[in-house]
């Protein structure tokens, strides 16, 4: 038997004490659950909650945050591991008011059994004052519960298997969690020649990616693989192409996943999934993959031949599909022939050629430059379908062997789709790939991902020539990563027309013509080549082996689906991360729509264009966006001659014209201003750390339609994402709070709901920040409904609020039976719900539904003053404080005191307390930081 001598770091503390137990079982199995940090919570009595990520394996300079809980008082601790050797693994750690704790667990053989003994050393003002040695007490005997606790685990005859220890990065010195995904192989397959006696069909060429990319990681790991995500193929339709794949591999992955069928953003949304279920150890070794063979199908077909591919069972289907398969196309765009890609995006380009003021020669000559670039490094990309560099006058030169399509877009400005290619990447855990061997070389880390959508129908948006959402992801990626755009080397922007590179290159603040940053790594869609929905899974394959030869570069893609709709992005470096990676979902900030408008009839402005060509070169068609002076949108497919040609030979951006009977003439030659999208119905302003929400429909005494209910979604959602917003105001515009749903949109059939948000947008989905409801005229209906959502109302003396449902035979299910019934006492709840009837605010405040009274037209201002008074405190207090008000009804009698107390204990044991006890003695402000 080992002595079991306690640790020289004891000395340390003021206060020391110990426990043990001997245990019937192996030596080696105690210590295998000891050094198991994720295990804590199965066996000490200390443990409340993780802190941040839970802990793996035991390892020197492993940290991580836990809650434990002392004489019943929650406390955070700040460990890290201090000691791990063959018989003891230790821990050092800091907590509030200048707590500090040591915890040492030692095993010893004993017999045929183990000596379990656990040390503690405390310091600090807990245990040096009074209180000191009912402290100590305390913790003795949670240690000897701790051994019994562990003893009953150990009991369980359960296979231990040794946790994963934190890897050592060598290049670096950097200790990494187990779970850090890592990208470790790469592969690409291009075949330009169809093979129409051995065609392969798409999941051969993936799995035939897949060996290569194992053959690149330097390790066997396709035969360990837990999850295969696969990239829907548009040449072929597989009910779970991952599992075809896998099949042929000879794997058996216990989960595949399969993207939408429709969308380029497919392979960076798939690499974004794939690394997080590696960080959430749902995963250790993800193969993500996709293939087109458009090209042998285009060559059978043309040569009537069968393929004979294989075709699924009905009954196969992937464990998850990631993506929205939402239509593309509203009616307009579909009547307008914008159901074909290339069109949408000639509309944006023009667009994009209106915001700059350019020529349209001077335009050209910009894109056909960056086209020209991205071919240029097709020509050095051994995996390009096209490797051949193209001069801009080349590429702008219509002929028969690049016939003009749309304008301004020739063929070879366009995706290349009829291709053979493949791509694999292999994401495993820094574990999985350090037990397989594979070279730390070979390594390069995902640091964030990040999808998000624009407004869904392009004919809808504000501006043809923005993309919110690639800002907004591009944003959250970086600021994840703790980077700047500068500091990224090497970028692959989707790059399907060239308006997608432009509008992503704007947006995330990328000059389009830096020769020492070129936009592109694979050489493009056109050039690399278009492989239906996989270009994006290429983009990462090429760049990881970029970011292998510079390890201390770091790496951007992104990738986008339909008409620069559905958009994902990934920041990657050789360099490890200095946070756990993420998979993001931001919020948007509501912009501007515009309505589009059928049947109209009037003046309007011309706002872009584009020529279709037939494929012998002549001109057929030219679809028009014309802009109406009130900023909706009208959609025109003209084949007039005379509108044709003005197209061609002249500039008719901006022009007046008169639409009429779904036809349009030209005005006038001199430019005009384009109108502004109309007002949002939903308006969002912030001031300070108050965010005011406003509907805003005074003409419909601000009732809400489909679209508000969006947008009030769309709010809610950023509003509680972004930081510096502590409360929200929600009010109505024009002197009238809201009239609830629109009943003449409902009558149509639009009735104002939402996925998450239920009716109204917001009723089923109460927010987790305090809400003020500012209540200016009457609230009834869906308006009182929307007002009960709130946290606490402010109303004018003259408003009313009331539930008129039965009146016209309905019932008030939005939450207003529900929640008056919660917020009033039950006759007045009851009166309310039987009758109709509505009830002054005067009387409602009385009751102590309403907070506050304002006279009319300073209910606001009421409002404002009321926000201030909460954020004057301190973030954690408040949010705690709101949780505890709306979660305690639900608790049991017996534990309510507890579960009160683990949720205090947040904000009791935070800096913010300490600040304000010291802000009160000195006499001054307090300045808190929410933590």
């Amino acid at each position: 038997m080992t002595d079991l001598q306690p640790p020289a770091q004891l000395t340390a503390y003021e206060r020391a004490v110990t426990a043990e137990l001997p245990v019937p079982v192996a030596a080696a199995t105690a210590r295998r659950v000891l050094g198991d940090l994720s295990r804590i919570p199965d066996w000490l009595a200390l443990h409340a909650r993780w802190r941040g990520t839970p802990p793996a394996g035991a390892a020197v300079g492993v940290e991580f945050g836990e809650q434990v809980t002392l004489m019943g008082i929650p406390a955070d601790i700040a460990w890290e591991v201090v000691e791990v050797s063959e018989h003891r693994v230790g821990l050092s750690g800091t907590g509030p008011m200048q707590l500090t704790l040591g915890l040492w667990f030692t095993t010893s053989e004993d017999g045929g059994g183990t000596l379990v003994r656990i040390d503690a050393g405390v310091g600090g003002d807990p245990v040096v004052g009074p209180m000191g040695a009912t402290v100590m007490k305390s913790l003795e005997e949670a240690l000897q519960e701790s051994l019994q606790r562990l003893a009953r685990v150990l009991g369980e005859g359960r296979e231990e298997q040794a946790a994963a220890a934190p890897v050592r990065h060598e290049r670096t010195g950097k200790l990494l969690d187990p779970r850090t995904p890592v990208l470790v192989g790469v592969g690409q397959v291009v075949r330009r020649t169809p093979d129409l006696d051995q065609p392969a069909d798409p999941a051969t060429l993936a799995a035939e990616a897949a060996r290569v990319a194992e053959a690149d990681s330097g390790a066997a790991l396709l035969a360990r693989l837990d999850e295969v995500h696969a990239v829907a193929s548009a040449s072929w339709s597989y009910r779970d192409l991952g599992r075809a794949v896998a099949e042929q591999l000879g794997a058996e992955p216990s989960r595949t996943v399969m993207s939408a069928r429709y969308g380029g953003d497919a392979g960076q949304l798939l690499v974004n999934a794939a690394g997080q279920a590696v960080a959430d150890g749902r995963a250790s070794v993800v193969l993500v993959c996709g293939a087109e063979a458009g090209s042998t199908l285009a060559a059978a077909q043309k040569a009537g031949r069968d393929l004979g591919w294989p075709e699924q069972p009905a009954d196969v289907r992937p464990d998850e599909v990631v993506g929205s398969e939402r239509e593309p196309n509203n009616a307009a765009e579909t009547g307008a022939g914008l159901s074909v890609p290339v069109y949408s995006y000639a509309l944006m380009e023009a667009a994009l050629r209106h915001r700059t003021g350019k020529t349209q020669e001077e335009h050209l000559r910009t894109i056909t430059e960056l086209w020209s670039r991205f071919s240029e490094v097709a020509a050095e990309n051994e995996h390009a379908w096209m490797p051949e560099a193209q001069s801009a006058e080349r590429l702008a030169r219509a002929d028969a062997d690049n016939r003009m399509v749309t304008t301004p877009y020739t063929k070879l400005l366009c995706a290349n789709l009829q291709v053979d290619l493949a791509a694999a990447v292999i994401v495993t855990s820094v574990a999985a790939a350090e037990e397989a061997g594979v070279p730390q070389d070979r390594w390069v880390f995902l640091h964030a991902g990040a999808a998000a959508y624009d407004e869904w129908f392009v004919s809808e948006r504000g501006d043809l020539a923005s993309s919110p959402a690639i800002r907004t992801i591009g944003a959250a990626a970086l600021d994840h990563a703790g980077l700047t755009v500068d500091r990224i080397a090497h970028v692959d922007l989707y790059s399907c027309f060239p308006a997608a590179v432009q509008i992503a290159a704007h947006e995330l603040g990328l000059p389009v013509d830096d020769p020492k940053r070129p936009l592109t790594v694979t050489g493009g869609l056109t050039f690399a080549g278009g492989p239906g929905n996989n270009y994006g899974t290429h983009a990462v394959a090429t760049l990881v082996q970029r970011l292998r030869e510079e390890p201390t570069s770091y790496g951007l893609a992104t990738s986008l689906g339909w008409y620069a709709t559905k958009h994902a992005i990934g920041i990657y470096s050789a360099e490890p991360p200095e946070r756990a990676y993420r998979s993001l979902h931001p919020a948007l900030e509501p912009v501007p729509s515009r309505p589009v408008v059928t049947s109209y009839t009037g003046p309007a402005v011309l706002e872009t264009f584009t020529v279709q060509h037939e494929r012998d070169g002549s001109p057929s068609a030219v679809i028009v966006t014309a802009l109406t002076p009130e900023g909706g949108r009208v959609l025109v497919r003209s084949r007039r001659p005379e509108v044709v040609a003005a197209a061609l030979d002249e500039d008719p951006l901006g022009w007046p014209v008169e639409v009429a009977g779904g036809d349009l003439t030209f005005a006038g030659r001199d430019r005009q201003t384009l109108s502004p999208p109309p007002p949002m119905p939903v308006l969002l302003e912030k001031r300070g750390a108050v965010a005011v929400v406003t509907i805003n429909r005074p003409e419909r005494r601000n009732a809400v339609d489909v679209r508000t209910a969006e947008l009030l979604e769309q709010v809610v959602d950023h509003v509680e994402a972004d930081p510096s917003v502590r409360v929200a105001v929600i009010t109505g515009a024009g002197g009238s709070f809201c009239a609830g749903m629109d009943l003449k949109a409902a009558a149509a059939g639009q009735f104002a709901m939402t996925e998450r948000g239920g009716p109204l947008g917001i009723t089923a989905r109460p927010m987790r920040k305090p809400l003020i409801a500012a209540v200016e005229g009457h609230a009834l209906a869906g308006g009182f409904e929307l007002a009960l959502v709130a946290d606490l109302v402010v109303a004018s003396t003259d408003s009313q609020f009331g539930l008129p449902e039965p009146k016209r035979g309905l019932v008030a299910a939005a939450g207003g039976v529900l929640r008056s019934s919660q917020r009033l006492p039950r006759n007045v709840a009851m009166e309310l719900a039987l009758t109709g009837n509505p009830m002054p605010a005067t009387r409602m405040a009385e009751l102590g539904l309403v907070n506050r009274l304002a006279e009319p037209g300073a209910v606001l201002d009421a409002a404002l003053a009321l926000a201030e008074e909460i954020t004057a405190n301190a973030p954690l207090s408040v949010e705690v404080s709101k949780r505890i008000v709306e979660e305690s009804p639900d608790w049991p009698v017996d534990q309510a005191f507890a579960r009160q107390s683990d949720l205090a204990a947040v904000a009791v044991l935070s800096e913010d307390a300490a600040e304000g006890v010291a802000a009160f003695a000195e006499k001054r402000a307090p300045v808190w930081k929410g933590r």
